[in-house]
């Protein structure tokens, strides 16, 4: 490991001149630290999670903050730990500040957490949430100002082991469907014990267990989910730990990217009556060299601005993070190495990670949180309780195609964690993207965008008829082509901004074109710059 570290300080490239991010935990009053019930067992559950969201849960115009828990293991663990939510009090208190409002909010969720995914199900103009836990799953619906738990009631549930979800409409009917990728069918019945090329007692990994089908459940207007097994004959199961949606072949209809760790990928390519799994002909399902890979995290985005939804996703040490190009018909091609993003990655594990512009350049940007599966060797030895620690790492577009780690210009990002989750939005709403991230059995760290210069313009596209954020839309502004997709997943076990943030050349009033789901345009002129709008389908204009 010392090795790969080494030659990961080598290939880092120059500093840049400041930081990018700073670490403003404290500032904001938050207190959470994420407990994973560790007893020396080295169950393998306890080193996967946890996740958490940011959401605008009150509809004040910020971002609040939503950290999904651990706990102990077994019945006589108790539950001395639970979720947390944070209202954010920038609006009206005009400071970034976060109060714990999970008992005035009603909230009780008291299971083995790992994920999040938030969306509006029941079309009500608020954002409700559904838990992914090691156990019983939640499904949470926001009645305003406090949150009442409909699992039962709309049959969402699933006590397998999940761990992404993602909420889309998956059949144009106007209610958000949900995606649960399920992992292995580990348990604490089922624990065994496994060992490293040293013989030593250590975490197993998830070719230890079975797979098991993940769930797609069917959103039956707003009052039920109607649940099935997504699977296809031919298709092994894959040990989820990602999922995204997006329109990955250009016929506007949702499709999703399952990332399996150390299994085919799946890519279920929507056909209007059913899903079939097109991963292996589009090239995603294994790497450049025919490898399946320990697929964690991942990100769809048009980083190149060519109009399609390319692919980004983490994976374990000794092997490249992936970038998948797409052609504009789902066949895809691995560039990592040519991107200038293989070796660094090369010494470690990473988790969550995102495309986001962050220097607001026009060119986006990559972060992926790291922290590794198996004991370090020189972290044991130094008798740290979770020897998993590794620095998160930081990638900037240098706009001609290739990317360079600018990790070392950053204090706030070499501290080494058991970094997982990555959440990724405005929380001080100055236009740029700031990120909290979750660590295994550690504080969460609230990391305030510094890089971001120029003009911009901040837009929630509203699905007016529905009454929620319109996802899968899309929206540039005028005579660009960086268009930004409305979504909340992605990542790794948490729920992100779905607003988006355009930049801008100039510092007029700008026009901004929305491109809604089903592909119809509109465009909203003369929109002031340096704030957010809520630009709602139906009162644009047709653009020229």
């Amino acid at each position: 490991m010392r090795g790969f570290i080494a030659l990961a300080a080598l290939l880092a490239g120059p500093a840049a001149a400041s930081p990018w991010f700073t670490d403003i935990t404290a500032e904001t009053g938050l207190d959470f630290v994420h407990h994973n019930g560790m007893s020396g067992k080295l169950y393998f559950a306890e080193m996967m999670g946890a996740g958490g969201a940011l959401f605008d849960y009150d509809g004040d115009g910020d971002l609040d903050l939503y950290l999904v828990q651990g706990n102990g293991f077994g019945k006589a663990a108790g539950y001395e730990h639970t979720d947390r939510l944070y209202r954010n009090e920038l609006i009206p208190g005009g400071k970034l500040v976060f109060t714990d409002v999970t008992e005035s909010a009603g909230l009780a969720a008291t299971g083995y957490g790992m994920g999040i995914a938030t969306g509006d199900i029941d079309n009500d103009g608020d954002v409700d949430f559904y838990l992914t836990n090691f156990g019983d799953n939640q499904l949470w619906r926001n009645d305003g100002d406090r949150f009442t738990d409909i699992t039962s009631e709309w049959k969402a549930g699933d006590n397998r082991w999940s761990v992404a979800a993602s909420f889309a409409d998956i059949d144009h009917d106007g209610w958000l469907d949900l995606y649960v990728a399920n992992y292995t069918d580990f348990s604490l019945e089922t624990h065994r014990k496994c060992f490293n090329e040293a013989a030593e007692l250590e975490y197993c990994g998830p070719n230890a267990y079975n797979p098991v089908p993940d769930r797609l459940f069917f959103n039956k207007e707003g009052s039920v989910y109607e649940g099935v097994e997504v699977f296809e004959p031919g298709t092994p199961n894959g040990a989820g730990l990602g999922v995204i949606a997006a329109d990955f072949n250009g016929d506007r209809l949702t499709d999703f990217f399952v990332a399996n760790d150390q299994g085919l990928n799946h890519l279920w390519i929507n056909g209007g009556g059913g899903f079939r799994n097109e991963a292996l002909l589009a090239g995603v399902a294994v790497n450049m060299e025919g490898k399946a890979e320990a697929s964690m995290g991942v990100d769809a985005a048009d980083y190149d601005q060519d109009g399609d939804i390319d692919l980004f996703m983490t994976h374990l040490a000794r092997e490249t993070n992936t970038l998948y190009v797409n052609d504009g018909t789902a066949l895809f091609e691995d560039r990592t190495m040519a991107m200038g993003l293989g070796a660094a990655s090369l010494p470690y594990t990473g988790f969550g990670t995102a495309w986001r512009d962050f220097d607001r350049d026009g060119h986006p940007d990559i972060f992926v949180a790291n922290g590794a599966v198996m004991r370090i060797d020189d972290q044991v030895q130094q008798k740290i309780a979770l020897p998993l620690r590794e620095p998160n790492q930081l990638f900037a577009n240098r706009g001609d195609g290739r990317y360079e780690e600018i990790t070392a210009s950053t204090p706030a990002l070499g501290r080494p964690e058991v970094s997982r989750a990555a959440i990724f939005g405005d929380i001080d709403n100055d236009g740029d993207t700031d990120i909290v991230v979750t660590n295994n059995n550690g504080p969460a760290q609230v990391l305030r965008n510094d890089a971001a210069s120029g003009c911009w313009l901040g837009a929630r596209l509203w699905d007016s008829g529905h009454r929620r954020d319109a996802f899968g839309a899309r929206a540039v502004a005028a005579g660009r082509k960086d268009w930004q997709r409305v979504r909340t997943d992605g990542s790794y076990v948490s729920a992100q901004d779905p607003r988006v943030i355009l930049p801008l050349g100039e510092c007029s009033p700008a026009s901004v074109i929305v491109e809604w789901p089903d592909g119809t345009r509109e465009e909203f002129a003369a929109l002031e710059t340096g704030r957010y709008h809520r630009l709602e389908r139906g009162t644009g204009s047709k653009p020229e």
